[in-house]
């Protein structure tokens, strides 16, 4: 099989919402924002997986149904799980667990947003500044989650990516986008990026995620992003972010003086912040949610516990139940953990197309381009900005980050993807 021979050396943010969540008190309130997308009307997709789908990753992930093996002592998989399509995997060795329709292709809604930010995060230096023009925020979709960015307000990099990371906000995915050169040529960009990670069920119509005709990917796919994602340094602060303060709007005060307040925004991603009968993961880090009409519900989460990290993607559970996206991950995750030594693995997240997988060098040999992560164009600045207070910052120590863990606090300090298991596996 084909195994990543450079590695970078990564360290995947491992956060609490229960530990974290007394960082930051409440200012202003925020302006009216969405939890997720909102839908333009589209018909729904069909309820029957196709006969045939993409053997990328093995053949076993192109069968319809759920695909497992089994081994001895091995717990059964959740008999609710109502999901159209889902997959659990090894977030380092890239061993596919279990799956479920894994390249049915659907739409994504904004779990789309992982391939935005794993497609522009090299772009810019996170301490950029951006004065918003009109035509930035031309096109958005009705009724789209907002962060609630202005016309005419500057806004750094680092603003704009905890907007598109908590808030889900399709108004910060077109900033970013006009910096990017436009909309057009960004959707060209996040294609080529899907085509290099060999995520070939993806097809990218709006940047944001917004229900778009065509617009599709699949829980394989969705998978990929969050497993690229995780290895840059600054995707890991956003996406395990609990709360933090956003920039509000200027104002002139009686006496004429110019201020600019702020106001709190919290991530959308229910497993990590909690919710009304739902308390946060244990060990989650991430990473994205969504929801539309054509996606119904969608999740990719991270979570690590007892040093083995996990990718669980959830896509349109058919049970009308409030967090029901949320519920059915935490179960999957639940039996991972239980099952992963007890399992045949049925397929492999593939490495990108440009990773070399010709011998000759040693594990580990090849560090990244930058402190941050970054693989191309201009590197992200490394160190994390105070705007998000602690919470889930990453803070880079010699390779490693500290990580805040549900009471606890250790150095994950570990080669992403882990060499010694992909070499076990050739």
């Amino acid at each position: 099989m084909p195994a990543f021979k450079k590695t970078v050396r990564r360290s995947l943010l491992v956060t609490s919402a229960m530990s974290l969540s007394l960082s930051l008190t409440a200012v202003a309130a925020a302006p009216a924002a969405l939890a997720a997308d909102k839908p333009s009307s589209s018909p729904s997709p069909s309820v029957t997986p196709p006969a045939t789908m993409s053997t990328v990753g093995g053949e076993r992930l192109g069968t319809p149904g759920t695909q497992a093996d089994l081994g001895t002592g091995a717990p059964v998989l959740p008999k609710d799980i109502s999901a159209r399509s889902w997959i659990v995997a090894d977030a380092e060795s890239g061993d596919v667990l279990a799956s479920h329709n894994a390249h049915w292709r659907l739409a994504p809604a904004s779990t789309l947003k992982m391939l935005f930010a794993d497609t522009l995060l090299p772009k810019f230096n996170k301490d950029d500044k951006h004065k918003v023009v009109p035509s930035d925020l031309a096109g958005i979709g009705a009724g789209s989650s907002m962060v609630g960015i202005k016309e005419n307000e500057t806004y750094t990099v680092h603003d704009l990516w905890l907007g598109v990371f908590l808030r889900s906000g399709n108004d910060a995915v077109h900033v970013l986008s006009a910096m990017n050169n436009g909309v057009d040529q960004t959707v060209k960009d996040m294609n080529a990026h899907a085509e290099e990670l060999q995520a070939l069920d993806t097809n990218v119509v709006s940047p944001d995620g917004y229900d778009a005709k065509g617009q599709v990917s699949s829980a394989y796919d969705l998978t990929l992003f969050a497993r690229s994602g995780l290895q840059k340094k600054d995707f890991r602060e956003y996406c395990s972010t609990v709360r933090t303060k956003f920039p509000g709007e200027t104002r002139k005060n009686k006496k004429g003086k110019t201020t600019r307040g702020s106001f709190e925004i919290q991530n959308t991603n229910r497993l990590l912040t909690g919710d009304t009968g739902l308390d946060p993961y244990q060990g989650i880090a991430g990473v994205k949610n969504g929801n539309t009409t054509n996606a119904g519900s969608t999740f990719t989460g991270v979570a690590e516990r007892d040093g083995r990290v996990l990718l669980v993607t959830v896509m349109n559970p058919q049970k009308d139940e409030y967090n029901e996206v949320y519920k059915e991950t935490a179960r999957l995750f639940d039996w991972g953990f239980q099952a992963a030594d007890k399992v045949t693995p049925v397929g492999e997240l593939v490495p990108p197309k440009g990773a070399d997988t010709g011998g000759g060098s040693e594990p580990g040999a090849s560090e990244s381009a930058s402190a941050s992560g970054a693989t191309g164009g201009k590197p992200v600045a490394a160190g994390a900005s105070g705007g998000s207070s602690g919470v889930g910052v990453a803070l880079g120590i010699v390779g490693g980050v500290l990580a805040l863990v549900a009471g606890g606090v250790f150095l994950v300090n570990r080669k992403w993807p882990l060499p010694e298991l992909m070499r076990r596996r050739r």
